[in-house]
Formats: structure tokens, C-alpha cells, sequence
């Protein structure tokens, strides 16, 4: 074996649940340091720091406060944008660094303290954390909404995905009914995974259908109870290291993770782009490069965890690769978004830190994978137990090309896919569609009219013949 083969020899995770709780560079210090000691590398000797976007709050400098932390010196450096992509990204370049003998250890590390900064404000208090921005900098988009989808309210992903969703609903001929039986059925397993998870945010199990009726609708179908949980205090790290630095530091072999092959690739970035609104054309391509990598396929996985912000993430992953969402392996080593905790970018952290931590107490090998923004941005990784394979890297092995949305139509469409916005109180607040145009093309639109809300919910609304008007110019508006 190469002396500068990557391994991953230090993991350590943190969930707070006393309220108020730390701050973000605090849950990062406690992390890094946990990490470093299971590593048994002195934390001040760390050559790469690479920090995971935090929604919580926005500092002057995150990785120079974090290294001051740690009286480390670190001559590579990263602060990723938003995307629960990031943390494969950054844990793949530190891979990269290391095996080019560009440094030989490196930390990556990442927080989120959303629960504590709803105390604050359900408190009436300010967030009285340290070393704020001034001025803020631009929030960490990649690329923000198009100006149609911010015209449209189409921004959350608790909004977009279910439009994904009713569209495969409809597209495999399912019922309304049917697929919210299936949708309890496929994460109630979850809730198990995440009860006999330390370090879950949600930790009592539930029946299929508890969770798909036991709580309001945020963007229906889609219950509270059945998407990622964003709001909670959570945090983990992950120390990488060369052979060679991992021998001279004494760190047994069956300590030592390794990451076989992993690659990246992209659907389109606007959902109403996609050529089968309901289906990935990146995720197989994605897969397909990670496994070739790696020089393994699904059937040797020995654990999965597939991301699961909301149930159609899932369904179209197992689609895209053939795998049976009820695999006797189960979807999930953490218990996934919606019960382990949905910390903004940062969960993809937890759960490579979980398998590690599974694949060194059983040898074999893991499949970790992760979506950001809106089903965009897909990353697949395969860990070991067993060195091999070759890493791959950031660049996309497939770009998706989108069909064209116009911003504003005037006249007949087709219902592609929907949803209808709830408020906290739970009351219906608005549809929106996304819609097939004559001659092709799609757009967006809101449904407004409560009854229209109302059957939108009661019945298939995909296929649905609708008549669009725009009387600001800018919002088409839907009625049938």
C-alpha cells in the first residue's frame, strides 16, 4: 500500500439537548478535539481544516477561528457553500490532498445549533454568539432560485420535493392514498434505526401510519413527521490522515476507514427543468462512477445509508439503482433526516462518521450518499474496511439539460406535478404547479381559490387541463 493512501482515523459526533445550548465554534472545538484524540493526533498538528457551511450564524472567519481554537496552524483551509453535498466534497478533496502528499492529515468538521437559536427567539432575546460577520457576507447559494421560482414562492425545499413527488405518484399510476401508506411504510424502519441511535435527534419509533397522519402537512403530501428535521443542536468531525502518518501515530488497522471511490454529478438545478419531473437522470451516472471506483458493486455493500431529507430522495435513489427500498440491509445507518436530525448541510458528516464507526466494528464495506439543493446535486461514496479501489473527485461525471420554462404563460397547461403550501397553523395556503405547455416547454403557477385547494388535495391533480393567467405579469395564476 501506498504511504499516502488516505484513511479515516477519527470520528466523533455531538448532539445537544439542553436549550439553550453552545454555539456553532464551540460545537466545532469539542468535535475537532474528540475526533483528533480518536485519531491520537495532537489537534494542534492539523495541516487541512475544512468546515461544513452553518446556517446557525455567520462568522468573520469560521476556519480561522476554529484553528485559533486548537492553536493550529493549518496551511489548507476551506468554508463550503450550502449543500448536503458539501461534506462529501470536502472530505473528498482532503482525500485528494493527502494523496498527493500535499499535507498528510486533515479535519473535517461541521455544526448546526438551530435548536438553541429558536430558543433565543422564542425567548425574545438575541443570538449572543461571538465574532459575527459585519457586514454579513451574501448567503452561501451556489446558485440562488431563478427569478420565476422566486416569483412563484417555489424557494423551500419542503415546497419543491413534494412536486417531484406527485409527479412519480402519478407518472407509476399510484393513488394519493397508496403512496402515503408507502411513504409510513418506508420510514418507519428509520425511527427504529434512529432509536437505537446515541446521538438522533428523535429517538422514539413509530408506526407507517402515525407518520403520515399524526402531524400537519407542510407541503402536502408531506407531513412535519416525514421530512428532515432542521432544527436541532448537532455536530460532527472527521479526521483523515496518510498511511504513513496513521502507522508513525500508532492507529490500529482495524481503526482505519477507507474511502474506495466516490463521485459527483447533477440533475438540473430548476426542478421544473427536469425532462421526467419525477426521476433522476444523474444519480444512476453518479452510482454507476462511485462503484466502478471503488471496484465494487451494490451487492457488496454490507450497509447503506441513502439520504433522506424527504421520502422521494429515497424512492428515487432506490429507482435509479435498483435498490428495493425494503432491502434487509435498511436504508439508513443513522435513522436518517427526519429522526436522526436534518442538520442544513452537515448531515452527510454523521453518517460517514456512523459507518465508520460501523464498518471498524464489522469489516466491510458502505454505501453513504448525499443530495443537495433540490435533488440537484448527488454524491455517491463507497467506505471500506479494506484499502483499494481510486478515489475519483468533484467534477461531475454527468450535467443534466433541462427542458425550457417559460416565466410567464398565458392560456391552456397541463398540471406535471404539484403541491399545496400549509402554514404553521396548518391550514392550506397556496398550490403550487408546475406545468406542461403546449408545444412543450413548462412553467410555474400558483392555485389560489380555496376549493381548488381543497380538490387538490382530495383527488390526482397531475394531468390535470388548466387555464393560466398572468395579471401581474410575472405570477401565472391557475384555475380549472
Amino acid at each position: 500500500m501506498d504511504s499516502r493512501t488516505p484513511c479515516l482515523i477519527g470520528i466523533a459526533q455531538r448532539t445537544v439537548r439542553e436549550q439553550p445550548g453552545p454555539e456553532p465554534l464551540d460545537l466545532w472545538e469539542e468535535v475537532a478535539r474528540a475526533a483528533a484524540d480518536d485519531a491520537r493526533l495532537p489537534v494542534e498538528r492539523l495541516e487541512s481544516i475544512q468546515i461544513v457551511h452553518t446556517d446557525s450564524w455567520q462568522y468573520d472567519s469560521p476556519v480561522g477561528r476554529l484553528a485559533e481554537r486548537l492553536r493550529a496552524a493549518p496551511r489548507h483551509r476551506a468554508y463550503s457553500k450550502v449543500s448536503g453535498t458539501a461534506p462529501q466534497t470536502l472530505i473528498g478533496a482532503a482525500a485528494a490532498g493527502i494523496a498527493a502528499g500535499e499535507f498528510t492529515c486533515a479535519l473535517v468538521t461541521g455544526a448546526e445549533a438551530l435548536a438553541t437559536r429558536r430558543a433565543y427567539r422564542r425567548a425574545g432575546e438575541r443570538t449572543p454568539w461571538s465574532h459575527p460577520a459585519d457586514p454579513k457576507p451574501p448567503y452561501g447559494w451556489e446558485r440562488p432560485p431563478s427569478p420565476a421560482e422566486l416569483a412563484h414562492g417555489l424557494v423551500l425545499p419542503v415546497h419543491t420535493y413534494p412536486i417531484m413527488e406527485t409527479a412519480r405518484r402519478a407518472a407509476l399510476g399510484i393513488s394519493v392514498e397508496e403512496e402515503m401508506r408507502e411513504r409510513g411504510r418506508l420510514l418507519a424502519p428509520m425511527t427504529e434505526v434512529a432509536a437505537a441511535n446515541p446521538y438522533a435527534w428523535r429517538r422514539t419509533p413509530r408506526g407507517p401510519g402515525e407518520l403520515v397522519t399524526g402531524s400537519r402537512f407542510v407541503g402536502w403530501p408531506y407531513t412535519r413527521d416525514t421530512v428532515a428535521v432542521l432544527e436541532v443542536d448537532q455536530a460532527a468531525a472527521v479526521v483523515l490522515a496518510s498511511t504513513a502518518l496513521a502507522d508513525r501515530l500508532g492507529v490500529p488497522r482495524d481503526r482505519r476507514v477507507y474511502l474506495r471511490g466516490w463521485a459527483y454529478g447533477e440533475d438540473t438545478w430548476e426542478v421544473a427543468a427536469r425532462p421526467a419531473l419525477g426521476a433522476s437522470e444523474a444519480i444512476p451516472r453518479v452510482a454507476a462512477a462511485a462503484f466502478a471506483r471503488a471496484g465494487l458493486g451494490l451487492a457488496d455493500m454490507d450497509a447503506l445509508d441513502v439520504y433522506s431529507c424527504f421520502a422521494i430522495a429515497l424512492r428515487q435513489a432506490c429507482d435509479a439503482i435498483g435498490l428495493d427500498p425494503y432491502d434487509r440491509r435498511g436504508l439508513t445507518v443513522t435513522g436518517g433526516l427526519p429522526y436522526a436530525g436534518g442538520p442544513a448541510s452537515d448531515y452527510v458528516l454523521h453518517s460517514t462518521a456512523t459507518m465508520a464507526g460501523l464498518l471498524r466494528a464489522q469489516a466491510g464495506h458502505g454505501l453513504v450518499t448525499g443530495v443537495g439543493m433540490h435533488l440537484t446535486k448527488h454524491t455517491y461514496a463507497v467506505w471500506s474496511s479494506e484499502p483499494g479501489g481510486r478515489l475519483g473527485g468533484a467534477a461531475p461525471v454527468f450535467t443534466a439539460t433541462g427542458v425550457p420554462v417559460v416565466d410567464v404563460h398565458e392560456g391552456a397547461a397541463t398540471v406535471a406535478g404539484y403541491t399545496v403550501a400549509h402554514g404553521r397553523d396548518g391550514a392550506a395556503e397556496r398550490g403550487i404547479l408546475v406545468v406542461d405547455l403546449p408545444g412543450g416547454g413548462r412553467a410555474h403557477a400558483v392555485v389560489e381559490e380555496p376549493a381548488l385547494l381543497a380538490e387538490a388535495e382530495s383527488r390526482e391533480l397531475v394531468g390535470q387541463r388548466v387555464r393560466l393567467v398572468s395579471p401581474d405579469g410575472k405570477v401565472n395564476v391557475a384555475s380549472w
